[in-house]
């Protein structure tokens, strides 16, 4: 499709005026990322007041609506236990008060957050006068294919509203009634503050078609951006049409080094791997110095077992642990569990833990606990991955702990994004001249 940006304006208002006509009818997809194109280019030059209050009526209504939110989302988690949805998958499904609470603190910390759209950066002056500037703007239209969370839906909403790009939220269908709920309140409460129609559009069909069709519209969406498994990932790789920022899996893991504060590291540990197992910045994999296993994976292990965290050794940790530890396979090591499954493995040095990181690791999350300045400098510069801590759990991981006010996701690709995308993430520059009559001699 070559159409020109008028025309795609014109069949936009034509969409628009068919809907009044229709209003019981369906937008296509097709349509849909038309009428969402159309409004990236108002929310382009909507003034950030306008957005913030938006995004304050959105967390009001999220408030007011929680007995319709929470009913709806009985219906997905109803659903999801018949189907024999995993116990983790259940918890990142459920809603409660408290959390929809927290999604709308979340949507007022955007709120509150400096608008970048518009900044003007690295202004210089050249020699035949004129100024040349780089300016931060939104990207367009974003879409963003999702599993599990619902609460990604109000999240990636207030982002993208605030950095002034519309979005098209395609979520999983083990979450279509919570999505739905959330994306009307969304949509009601940006659209009383001046909205365009199209800022927030929710792909409302649970066919799987609708994800391939979606890939195919680069003329209208200039962005993709895929949250969840692996299979997911690749799929939206393989078949989008448009750029696609990967929120590739989490193996992520601590390195527990011979000078560690053992007491820290055991708190580190079970963070990483118990707090949340079935999020992408859990720990999946523990590599343990030799020198201090002997002291300090007994004791770990101890705490793991009362957590009822299975544990998948190399030979030397069998050997240590003994009964109760399952031996590791070359397949576990590359594996996102997404629950309380851990491989440990011990390795004679840094260099050794930098080399599994880099042979096994997917590039997201990764952790040195360690009291060696030296050693934490390596770790830092030689583990290849978008958030490298020391003496922290990776867990830490997250928009709302950077300081981001929330996240589209955590980004593991290498081009104009990495880590936890907040809204810098979701914007890009052009070049601004300002001149005074120049030309070019």
């Amino acid at each position: 499709m070559q159409e020109t940006w008028g025309t795609v304006k014109a069949v936009g208002e034509e969409v628009d005026r068919r809907r009044n006509y229709q209003a019981g009818r369906a937008m296509t997809i097709v349509e849909q990322a038309i009428q969402a194109k159309v409004a990236s280019r108002q929310l382009a030059a909507l003034p950030a007041s306008v957005k913030n209050k938006a995004i304050l009526e959105m967390a009001t209504r999220l408030e007011a609506a929680t007995p319709f939110l929470l009913a709806e989302n009985k219906k997905d988690l109803e659903t999801g236990r018949t189907q024999g949805l995993a116990v983790p998958l259940i918890a990142r499904l459920t809603l409660t008060a408290t959390r929809i609470s927290e999604v709308a603190a979340g949507l007022r910390d955007v709120a509150a957050l400096p608008d970048p759209v518009g900044e003007i950066t690295h202004l210089s002056r050249r020699p035949n006068g004129m100024q040349v500037g780089q300016m931060r703007v939104p990207i367009g239209v974003i879409g963003i294919i999702y599993e599990s969370r619902p609460n990604v839906t109000a999240d990636v909403s207030a982002l993208c509203i605030k950095s002034g790009n519309s979005v098209i939220l395609r979520g999983g269908s083990e979450a279509i009634h919570s999505n739905i709920a959330i994306a009307k309140t969304l949509r009601e409460a940006g659209m009383a503050c001046g909205l365009p129609p199209g800022a927030i559009t929710l792909i409302e069909t649970t066919d799987r078609q609708a994800i391939l069709d979606l890939l195919k519209l680069d003329t209208y969406i200039d962005l993709v951006i895929p949250r969840g498994g692996e299979g997911l990932i690749h799929t939206v790789v393989e078949n989008a049409k448009m750029p696609v920022m990967r929120h590739d899996k989490g193996v992520c893991h601590v390195y527990v080094d011979a000078s560690a504060d053992l007491q820290m590291a055991e708190e580190i540990c079970l963070n990483a791997k118990v707090q949340s197992p079935a999020t992408c910045n859990a720990m999946e994999t523990l590599l343990v110095h030799q020198d201090i296993a002997p002291v300090f994976l007994p004791t770990i292990f101890n705490r793991l077992q009362a957590a009822k965290v299975e544990i998948r050794g190399c030979p030397a940790t069998l050997t240590l642990l003994g009964a109760g530890v399952l031996p590791a396979t070359e397949t576990d090591w590359g594996t996102e569990y997404l629950d309380l499954i851990l491989s440990i493995k011990i390795v004679p040095d840094l260099d050794a833990a930098v080399e599994h990181i880099a042979t096994y690791g997917s590039q997201h999350s990764d952790a040195i606990i360690t009291q060696t300045y030296a050693h934490a400098n390596r770790f830092v510069s030689q583990v290849d991955s978008s958030a490298v801590f020391v003496n922290a759990s990776t867990r830490l991981n997250d928009g709302y702990q950077f300081g981001l006010g929330a996240e589209m996701g955590i980004s593991t690709s290498r081009i104009h994004a990495r880590g936890p995308m907040g809204l810098e993430a979701l914007t890009c520059m052009k070049f601004v001249v300002f001149g005074n009559g120049q030309i070019r001699a």
